[in-house]
């Protein structure tokens, strides 16, 4: 009987044995991260079942995979989430504690800083960006006397020599590939970047004006057309897919796109199908191309083992035009209040869809709190690596939230939010403390403006009950506040929130005004 059992454990510890060894060498999954510009969560069916803009793609992605209720950019415009995406790091630790980058404007991320390119190319990927980057880089300019003096954007234009390499480019913070151009489609030059090189003779200048297609006049490439950008990039990232399904080599895409941001310019084949207005189009169009992504997973045979995610960096912005969509039925927003740049709800809650289909079951929803921060650590998880200490200062894994059975170990706690005006929010469970008056943003009542001033210092609501953020507790729960306060304190204080050595927060290099985010507690 000894023997017997004897021989069973043995057989048990082969087959552990066995299958550890099978799940240490499965392959990596294939990562494609795709970021829109501007949408808000309301905007999609999956999130919004009473709003009006037809999405059955990305609905379909949602009933394929997970969609997270509760996800969060780290800020609520576009540079600052860009940057968390990238590091795994807040926006307001690095230079930029306020407002976005320019079109010509310096590399924000430092080469020596980490970023989920670089991390995932050491580990045997082969990555690329094509689209938006948004995160500044350095022209080459045609004298150098003006290579470390600030220059305004229309004097600067004269001096970029397009001739030459752009320097500090995404190449050099881990991407083999990089084609993109440097801000939103409204902020000149308005040029492509094929791995540092501009693609095309610059020779004109453009500029248009109008409601919702507007862009700045600037110079522009021969090749560059405002209204075919989205599909164009749409197109080069289908090419690269079929070439890495080809190649039988773990990859890493990011697809940041300029839209639905302004100029919004829905081409004529989806002018108008909304029934509602060109930004409601511009979702449509946006949602056909992801299907389309997704159909070609499928055909090219990779898509059980490819991770795709979909989200935003930000809330809608009002370009959108919240009255006319609103008189229809449709609120990009959803029931949250506030829209991009604010401190709201409606700046920084967005619509986050992961599909796995080896690791994740098809229609799963998530109220855990995740945060665009969280890239980096979830592709350490997958790896089964660890970060250094300098590294993904505000990133915790997504993979335990994959699946039920691990879902307890995820380990975010808190976060912490950001409006484009500077002002900060922190969120622990129910409760949402915000430490200004007003929306920190472009929404009514508006910082500074007199609309704000008769407001309380404060804002506290219980996001539980009080989703619509209408019902400010700030003096009411001081036991909360007190532990909220301590929290973002420490977040400060030790330049990180997660476990680690502590880590410094850069200065500001971007304003004269000093950067001083407990001052606000000053009296407290």
């Amino acid at each position: 009987m000894k023997s017997k059992v004897y021989w069973l454990l043995i057989i048990n510890l082969i087959l552990f044995s066995c299958h550890q060894e099978m799940t240490s060498t499965s392959p990596p999954p294939n990562i494609i991260y795709v970021l829109a510009d501007d949408l808000g969560y309301g905007d999609l069916g999956a999130f919004n079942p009473s709003g009006k803009i037809k999405t059955p793609h990305l609905d379909q992605m949602a009933q394929q995979g997970m969609k997270f209720t509760d996800a969060h950019t780290s800020s609520s415009v576009c540079t600052p989430t860009r940057y968390g995406i990238l590091t795994g790091r807040y926006n307001w630790r690095s230079p930029l504690k306020r407002g976005v980058l320019s079109g010509t404007s310096k590399a924000l991320i430092p080469q020596d800083r980490t970023t989920v390119a670089s991390f995932l190319k050491s580990n045997g990927y082969e990555t690329a960006f094509i689209g938006k980057w948004h995160l500044g880089w350095n022209w080459a300019v045609k004298d150098t006397v003006f290579r470390n003096i600030p220059i305004k954007d229309h004097e600067i234009f004269e001096k970029i020599d397009f001739s030459k390499t752009v320097s500090h480019n995404p190449n050099d913070l881990g991407f083999d590939y990089a084609y993109g151009h440097c801000g939103s489609l409204d902020m000149p030059p308005y040029v492509y970047v094929e791995n540092g090189n501009i693609t095309a003779p610059v020779e004109m200048i453009t500029g248009r004006e109008g409601d919702y297609h507007w862009w700045r006049e600037g110079p522009t490439a021969n090749d560059f057309d405002h209204q075919r950008v989205t599909p164009h990039l749409f197109d080069k990232a289908e090419d690269f897919v079929t070439k890495m399904a080809a190649k039988q080599k773990p990859f890493f895409l990011y697809l940041p796109l300029p839209s639905p941001h302004t100029p919004i310019l829905p081409t004529k084949e989806w002018a108008g199908k909304s029934g509602l207005n060109p930004y409601a189009d511009f979702v449509m169009q946006i949602d056909d191309r992801v299907g389309r992504l997704n159909a070609l997973l499928e055909q090219l045979d990779i898509a059980e083992n490819t991770v795709v995610i979909f989200t935003s960096d930000n809330g809608c912005s009002p370009e959108a035009k919240f009255d006319v969509l609103t008189k229809k039925g449709h609120d990009p927003s959803g029931i949250f209040r506030g829209h991009k740049a604010d401190i709201f709800e409606g700046g920084h809650r967005v619509p986050f869809i992961v599909k796995w289909p080896k690791k994740i079951e098809a229609g799963t929803i998530s109220d855990k709190i995740i945060c665009t921060t969280d890239l980096l650590a979830t592709c350490a998880d997958i790896m089964d690596k660890v970060l250094l200490d300098n590294e993904g200062e505000d990133s915790f894994s997504m993979l335990p939230v994959f699946t039920k059975e691990t879902e307890k170990n995820h380990l975010r706690s808190f976060t912490i939010h950001h409006s484009i005006n500077g002002s900060f929010a922190i969120r622990k469970g129910d409760y949402k403390f915000i430490f200004c008056r007003g929306s920190g943003g472009w929404s009514f009542p508006r910082p500074g403006k007199k609309e704000a001033e008769d407001l309380p210092e404060f804002q506290l609501y219980n996001l539980k009950n009080d989703p619509e953020e209408m019902i400010n507790l700030y003096g009411k729960l001081p036991k909360i506040e007190n532990e909220l306060i301590a929290l973002f304190k420490a977040a400060i204080q030790e330049g990180r929130t997660t476990a680690g050595l502590a880590q410094k927060n850069y200065s500001s290099h971007f304003s004269s005004r000093p950067w001083e985010p407990l001052a606000v507690f000053e009296n407290k």
